[in-house]
């Protein structure tokens, strides 16, 4: 995909710090849609931030809300402390909002079916949230858009097709098209609507449109994306003439991820893939911006910039989604589909710049690049909530915010946020930890878990990733002297050659001889065992140690999290509680490497409120060792996130199956603050902890390998010792 020059920018930009100071934007909020729950609304029920939008004095932001089936409105009056600021419900699900100065103009879809869709568009008053007028629109509404005189409204109808019937297959009818409502003393002229067929236009199912997204130029010209269709239209706003078409084209991609089988490979072809662009922006009044998603036969992992006559004038092939690879937000699990998947763009001008916003729903990310007139320049990755969807820039403030639609409260997860950021002279602040390319592909990474220094250089760790990856287990050599810190190398674990199977490395430690201690936790009911393993310097399985029958007789589901050594004895961090240990304790378990002896004492953990509290790392230095005690809980709810120090003295083993030492900890740091720094939600798994030769700790999270989580891995330093 990539010529030999755009491989070599590619190359030499990464190996850039991106934390020079510069003009950047950085979060500084996060505001949960739970916060704007209607009157009588469990807290517990379901809620969305899709579409988003802002008020044009830049003081208020909405929001479409589809499990609510209504809009929020949130006061930014003060951008660092968003507050609720109303709700108003719809007749049926809104899929798209758009302002004017008085009003909010939103598409509301009300279909029965498939086959009969039906919506209206609606004008929602700003001052008193009141609707105003209402226009049926016929048929099943997507985006809409206001021109910027505000002269009118542009609504792509959809109607979208039943993916169960036929494998999807087009056409299915009705067709879409596209609607264009006037705006006359802040009401919506419904008589005076212009109704633009599409029929008749692509290559791909020509009596059968879809349209999905519209934007609106300073000349009031219409581009609107067919994505199924794999075509773009552009249409005279105020006259409703047809003034241009073309298909959105195909790439050719090369060394890209295109099996599902928890690895990151980047070694596949994928030749003619269609873009089938899903969102579109304007860049100015020729040139304009997809996000080509992908659908039905498509989705080329990219954005183009083309010009209004049908011309590519730039196509990023790769580059978004290597960058988004080595930022650790690569998602494994969409790897069959469309990989990083960019769907939502926002473009505006700032200053004398314009910048352009790519967001990866999938990947939970936002790239940021500087529109140059050719070939964009790459700025930054912003670290967004689960599943951006849209973003709305407001230039008068120097902020963008981003609208994450994805709510886990089914499964206890993180509900979904409405992200701000703000442009300022300043370093960026993340990706706190990327790799880099080699042999032409980034070296994939995430679900990062144990961690441990090197003994000998400075600022050199060593993490390891957990089962998510099962196919591909590795240990990462870390440069943290670099900023962002580096992982550098990827070594992968081998058993006679080939990757090791059967294995979810949780902990990591040296073993004295230039190789590594790998603890592995267990699962029974899946054929993984309860075991160390240890490697040499290449990754390669030279000794295998199960636990013993002792420790399996009272064995649970949570295992090892952690590993260190203390001489000749390894010391493991069980996770939780096994069916022996009494309430709030677990075990730290050790083997003699010489003796063969295992033993353990107890360790005293924290009650909880809600979840569960247990250990995810161990680590020595000096006369005490450093124990990572958390909670299971996420964002608002989290509330353990601790590191305690035992003293080294204290670690005598007790034989297992009699009663056990009970040692005793010491707080030493709260790592909430830390989690809370970057302004997003606090996540739930602080995972990895070391200490390097000069004393300078270092924590680590783990990202679930963006299966849902929004993909943000933080690595920080974590005080002197």
């Amino acid at each position: 995909m990539f010529s030999k020059k755009q491989l070599a920018i590619l190359i030499s930009a990464m190996s850039v710090s991106t934390f020079a100071q510069a003009d950047n934007f950085q979060r500084i909020a996060s505001w949960s849609t739970t916060h704007n729950l209607p009157t009588g609304t469990k807290v517990d029920q379901e809620t969305s931030a899709e579409i988003i939008t802002a008020s044009k004095d830049g003081q208020k932001i909405i929001y479409t809300d589809s499990p609510l089936s209504g809009l929020g409105f949130i006061n930014i009056s003060n951008a660092h402390q968003p507050t609720a600021a109303g709700f108003v419900s719809l007749e049926g699900e809104p899929t798209s909002v758009s302002v004017t100065k008085t009003h909010a103009i939103t598409a509301v879809n009300t279909s029965e079916s498939y086959t009969k869709p039906t919506g209206y568009l609606a004008a929602v008053s700003l001052k008193d949230q009141k609707i105003t007028s209402r226009c049926d629109l016929g048929g099943q509404p997507d985006s809409v858009a206001v021109s910027p005189d505000m002269s009118f409204v542009a609504t792509a109808i959809e109607n979208e097709r039943d993916e169960d019937l036929n494998d999807g297959a087009m056409p299915q009818y009705p067709a879409g098209g596209l609607i264009i409502t006037p705006i006359n003393n802040d009401t919506l002229d419904c008589d005076n609507q212009k109704i633009v067929s599409l029929t008749g236009l692509a290559d791909v199912a020509p009596s059968d449109p879809e349209p999905e997204f519209v934007a609106i130029n300073d000349n009031n010209e219409i581009v609107i994306t067919l994505q199924e269709n794999n075509h773009l239209a552009i249409v005279d706003g105020d006259t409703g003439k047809l003034l241009n078409h073309f298909s959105a084209g195909s790439v050719d991609l090369y060394n890209v991820d295109l099996d599902e089988e928890r690895a990151l490979t980047f070694d596949g072809v994928q030749l003619n893939r269609k873009r089938e662009p899903d969102s579109v922006k304007w860049i100015d009044n020729d040139r304009f911006v997809t996000a080509n998603e992908g659908d039905f036969e498509g989705g080329s992992r990219s954005f183009t910039i083309f010009h209004k006559d049908g011309r590519v004038m730039y196509e990023s092939g790769l580059d978004f989604e290597y960058r988004v690879a080595m930022a650790g937000h690569y998602p494994e699990k969409r790897s069959g589909n469309k990989g990083v998947e960019p769907e939502g763009l926002e473009v505006a001008t700032f200053g004398d710049d314009t910048y352009l916003f790519i967001l990866a729903e999938r990947s939970s990310i936002i790239g940021v690049y500087k529109d140059t007139g050719s070939d964009p320049e790459f700025i930054q990755l912003l670290p967004s909530g689960l599943s951006p969807e849209s973003a709305i820039a407001i230039p008068n403030r120097n902020l963008i915010v981003s609208a994450n639609e994805t709510d886990l409260i089914q499964d206890g997860g993180v509900r979904a946020h409405v992200m701000v950021y703000k442009l300022a002279n300043q370093p960026s602040l993340y990706p706190q930890i990327q790799s880099v390319m080699q042999n032409d592909k980034p070296i994939g990474w995430g679900a990062l878990s144990g961690l441990v220094a090197d003994d000998k250089k400075e600022g050199i760790f060593y993490a390891v990733n957990d089962s998510f990856y099962r196919s591909q287990p590795q240990i990462f050599t870390i440069d943290s002297n670099q900023v962002p810190a580096k992982i550098i190398t990827a070594t992968p674990i081998t058993r006679d050659g080939t990757p090791a199977q059967k294995l979810d490395q949780e902990g990591i430690t040296l073993d004295g001889n230039g190789g590594f201690w790998i603890a592995s936790e267990g699962r029974t009911d899946r054929l993984v065992p309860h075991a160390l393993y240890n490697v040499n310097a290449k990754g390669e399985i030279k000794k295998e140690i199960p636990f013993p029958s002792e420790l399996l007789a009272v064995e649970k589901r949570f295992g090892s999290e952690g590993i260190t050594r203390i001489g000749d004895t390894l010391w493991i961090a069980i996770q939780r509680s096994w069916k022996d240990d009494a309430k709030n304790t677990v075990k730290l378990v050790s083997y003699n490497i010489k003796s063969k002896e295992w033993g353990a004492v107890t360790y005293p953990t924290e009650s909880a409120d809600k979840g569960w509290v247990g250990l995810s790392e161990i680590t020595v230095h000096g006369d005490w060792v450093y124990v990572v005690e958390r909670d299971n809980q996420i964002g608002e709810a989290a509330k353990i996130k601790r590191l305690y120090k035992v003293a080294k003295s204290e670690m005598v083993p007790g034989k297992l199956g009699s009663p056990l030492p009970i040692v005793t900890k010491e707080m030493v740091r709260d790592f909430i603050p830390d989690l809370a720094s970057l302004n997003g939600f606090v996540t739930d798994k602080l995972e990895g902890f070391a200490i390097d030769k000069t004393g300078q700790a270092y924590a680590l999270t783990d990202n679930d390998g963006v299966d849902d989580s929004s993909g943000e891995t933080m690595f920080f330093k974590a005080g002197n010792y």
